[in-house]
């Protein structure tokens, strides 16, 4: 299987356009066009019946006391979590790529609230329903695709999996409000192949640099 963008390219930065926040010179951070990106992919196994799609950020720190504080810094030391951005299952087999904005096209307040999404998929639950968990104005079920926004003050870049399965399943067995932790679990067993394209993104302009100066494309 092969998977890749017209968005960005592997092991490069993804750019704001497809992120939730952006670098603010004043505030630190600012709302994006929360676009999703392009994608497509070729070479699926011949037995494959329907495809899921997950979007995590690997590097979310473990411990947020310092998380966008102002005159701290979150250290790249500190142990790093998954964040899930999108889960998205029962796409066709016949289907091979998704547009810019297909599935989300700017921010909405307390999240997408349809599960049923274009193509005649469905899309889980990501986490940005506890992360605005206290937020008043913002709290909510986060349906769909919703991208970047790590904490501003963060010492390192993050990275962006967007990781398709083939499954032999027709339709991915979860019920409404299904996470990605709920779609690996159905799956396992039943996937065929997997491939992932990979994002970086950062707001710390600090961080930003150090990817233009040393941050490797991966092959």
């Amino acid at each position: 299987m092969k998977i890749w963008s017209n968005s960005f390219q592997h092991g490069a930065r993804i750019p704001e356009e497809f992120a939730f926040g952006k670098y603010h010179p004043e505030n630190h951070v600012q709302l994006s066009s929360n676009r999703n990106p392009h994608l497509a992919w070729s070479e699926l196994p011949q037995a494959t019946r329907s495809l899921a799609l997950i979007v995590c950020d690997s590097d979310v720190p473990s411990k947020l006391e310092d998380a966008n504080q102002e005159g701290k810094i979150v250290l790249g030391s500190v142990p790093r979590v998954d964040f899930y951005h999108w889960v998205l299952v029962d796409l066709a087999p016949s289907i091979s790529s998704i547009e810019v904005g297909q599935f989300s096209d700017g921010i909405t307040p307390r999240g997408k609230q349809d599960y049923q999404a274009a193509l005649n998929t469905r899309q889980g639950i990501n986490n940005y329903r506890e992360w605005l968990a206290e937020d008043a104005e913002m709290s909510g079920d986060y349906y769909g695709y919703d991208g970047a926004c790590p904490v501003w003050n963060d010492e390192i870049i993050h990275h962006y999996h967007f990781t398709l399965y083939a499954t032999d399943l027709e339709h991915c067995p979860v019920e409404e409000k299904f996470t990605a932790p709920d779609v690996l679990k159905a799956i396992k067993g039943h996937i065929l192949d997997q491939t992932t394209l990979i994002g970086t993104y950062s707001i710390n302009p600090k961080a930003r640099l150090l990817t233009d100066e040393v941050e490797p494309v991966l092959q």
